[in-house]
């Protein structure tokens, strides 16, 4: 292969990879409540009573969505390509037809974890401002403690 296709390849992947992380940064900072309903898609589809239900469970009550906004947000996250409608469905029993089901798009995924470094990298803000006690440990994606 002549050298020059190697460059102009390796140099286009260089770009996809730029354009796509402006991509991920053009939808920082989350709302949230978007924030929460990526959260809540990382561990598998939900419908919309489900991903309430989680943001609820996992907040300890101290964030409870109303229906409105939560599908309207749910409808943006859609418009956005960060989360998608699921085609998969439980067993008809176990189901209602008027159920949505949402799941993580890849992408969603990558604009979920920008967002948690980005709150993360805050809340070492507020640690080092002695705002708050304590300290919190935040994993990269190879597993090192920082």
């Amino acid at each position: 292969m002549p050298r020059s296709s190697v460059a102009n390849r390796t140099a286009a992947s260089q770009s996809e990879v730029a354009v796509t992380q402006r991509d991920v940064d053009a939808h920082l900072p989350l709302t949230p409540l978007s924030f929460q309903i990526l959260l809540a898609l990382v561990d598998g589809e939900r419908h919309g009573y489900g991903i309430m239900k989680e943001i609820e469970r996992r907040t300890e009550g101290r964030m409870t969505p109303a229906t409105g906004p939560l599908y309207l947000a749910a409808q943006r996250l859609l418009e956005t390509g960060l989360i998608a409608e699921s085609d998969k469905r439980p067993a008809p029993e176990l189901d209602d037809q008027r159920r949505r089901y949402y799941k993580l798009t890849d992408f969603g995924r990558r604009v979920a974890a920008a967002e948690a470094k980005r709150m993360a990298s805050l809340l070492e803000v507020a640690f080092d401002k002695r705002l708050v006690d304590g300290r919190v440990t935040v994993s990269n994606e190879e597993g090192v403690t920082a």
